[in-house]
């Protein structure tokens, strides 16, 4: 049986495998395809292709910092975009504006901390970063160096990230995201979209004007998704004709999810591909 898991992170933004560590993982796990999927950036792509062991199809995508303004405050969500041109201008330049807004967040928030008299450092949590994207887990492992806290989801608490230290940062609108990932060659698959234990969901009847501007996908198999929730995704993703996806949300230590934990079906995989005209599976 194929076994295929289309969101993983690598430490090109809050995994903590190297890219090549990731894919070399994905690989010894029974996978047979994997996508590297890090937020906002492409970071990790050369990397993770020059590593990709033989045998194992590379997925090359990001999962886009997204947010739907049609409700006050607006809502967050990610959207995963597969296989698209990572030279394409316009989603480029969209990348490279999340990417320094999670930086400047970051910095931020480690002076929100600072001023508490928190023994972190700018430095430190940069460093955990190691070059790549910046953003709040990197701030927890320092947290959690100091003592503060056992687990980066201790430090995602209200206590600590969750809100007293908690910076909003830029997001892209999520339909001028769909457009720009197909624009780019790529293809849209929503993230988790019923995941309520993250906080609020979008209604229904925004998947379905996302579907009517070019929304390919909707991720149901998720560790945040119950069973309940998993059909729901599914039944929707029927309805409007898109594909289903299911995947580990793979971070290395930062979480208990393992590689492999939930799997795309291969015909879900066959049209995602099919679909594609920025960058081409590599395997």
């Amino acid at each position: 049986m194929t076994r295929i898991d289309l969101h993983c992170h690598s430490t090109a933004s809050d995994g903590t495998l190297t890219p090549a560590e990731l894919v070399r993982a994905g690989f010894e796990a029974g996978l047979d395809v994997m996508a590297i999927t890090d937020h906002d950036t492409t970071g990790g792509w050369a990397e993770a292709a020059a590593a990709r062991p033989p045998g194992l199809t590379l997925i090359r995508g990001a999962e886009l910092s997204c947010r739907w303004y049609g409700v006050e405050p607006a809502i967050p969500l990610h959207m995963l975009a597969y296989l698209f041109d990572p030279e394409e201008p316009a989603l480029a330049a969209d990348l490279a504006r999340l990417r320094t807004d999670r930086e400047q967040r970051a910095e931020q928030i480690v002076e929100l901390l600072r001023a508490d008299g928190v023994d972190i450092s700018w430095p430190e949590v940069h460093g955990y970063a190691a070059g790549g994207s910046v953003g709040r887990p990197h701030i927890a492992q320092a947290l959690i160096r100091a003592g503060l806290v056992r687990t980066t989801d201790e430090a995602f608490a209200s206590r600590w990230l969750g809100a007293r230290y908690f910076v909003p940062k830029a997001d892209l609108d999520v339909f001028e995201a769909v457009q720009a990932i197909r624009a780019a060659g790529g293809v849209a698959v929503f993230a988790h979209p019923n995941a309520t234990v993250r906080g609020r969901i979008v209604p229904d009847k925004l998947i379905v004007e996302l579907a009517a501007a070019g929304l390919f996908g909707l991720e149901a198999d998720h560790e945040d998704h119950t069973v309940e929730q998993r059909a729901h995704v599914r039944a929707l993703a029927e309805r409007l004709g898109l594909v289903a996806t299911g995947s580990s949300d793979f971070h290395g230590s930062h979480k208990t999810v393992r590689l492999g934990a939930f799997g795309t079906a291969p015909d879900a995989y066959a049209k995602i591909v099919a679909a594609a005209t920025g960058v081409p599976a590599l395997g």
